[in-house]
């Protein structure tokens, strides 16, 4: 039943999203609430490795990249995303239980199937909250990076990253260790802008480009094309995931 359930999670949690007709509005219609504008992809690595597996819905945007290469990483990312969508992050004021959920939902799949430390990934969660005074929650584990770019300014990093070069990470989803995830929350405004990245888009580009790619003034759809296209130049060995959301309000 385990490996039914894994088998399961790893075909169809990588992209999971909210999809909308286009059209007229009819008239009297209230006006759109405030949402996540998000589009988002994973750059398959040259290794052959499948890691990274990725979650957009309309309030919220996940991303995971496995430790280990091959299987176990991608089982052990999709297994993590699994627990975040059935902890529904939206309703809960307290991101920390949901990364828990996901530690503990990757634990669980190492002792039952004996992989032990090799079901191992990094987390990061962002969660829009709306309201009179909206802002973005967020949850953060391993080596990914979650940034906010506020309308005309610089893009600056909400988390740090849990890990030292290119060895383990120091925190991880599924690691015997205590849990202890990085969270917060920052206020937003429309045309705020919020990318989620794992650190194979990282290694692949780099930090700096990747920030002056975020805010030149392209759609979410044309920046994430455009990331494609230097990331196709630069061949990452690793999956590289970007996901790009921007506040709207109507």
């Amino acid at each position: 039943m385990t490996l039914l359930v894994i088998s399961i999670l790893v075909g169809c949690l990588s992209v999971m999203t909210v999809r909308g007709r286009r059209g007229n509005w009819p008239a009297g219609m209230p006006v759109a609430r405030p949402r996540l504008v998000a589009v988002g992809g994973t750059y398959e690595g040259s290794r052959g490795r499948p890691s990274d597996a990725y979650v957009v819905q309309e309030r919220l945007v996940a991303a995971a990249h496995g430790a280990a290469g091959g299987g176990p990483a991608h089982t052990a990312a999709a297994l993590a995303l699994g627990a975040v969508v059935g902890a529904r992050p939206q309703y809960q004021e307290d991101l920390d239980e949901c990364a828990q959920a996901a530690h503990r939902a990757v634990r669980t799949a190492s002792v039952r199937g004996g992989a032990g430390s090799a079901l191992v990934t990094s987390l990061d969660v962002i969660v829009l909250e709306p309201g009179e005074s909206p802002r973005l929650r967020f949850a953060h584990v391993g080596d990914g990076a979650i940034w906010h770019c506020r309308k005309g300014a610089q893009p600056r990093p909400l988390t740090t990253s849990h890990s030292l070069g290119d060895g383990p990470p120091l925190r991880g989803i599924g690691l015997p260790a205590q849990l202890n995830p990085e969270v917060g929350a920052v206020p937003l405004r429309p045309g705020d802008r919020v990318v989620v990245v794992t650190s194979g888009a990282i290694r692949a580009l780099g930090a700096a480009r990747m920030k002056e790619l975020f805010t030149v003034g392209m759609s979410p759809g044309a920046c994430l094309d455009r990331l494609y296209d230097e990331m196709a130049a630069a061949d990452p060995k690793d999956d590289a995931t970007v996901i790009i959301a921007d506040y709207a309000t109507a």
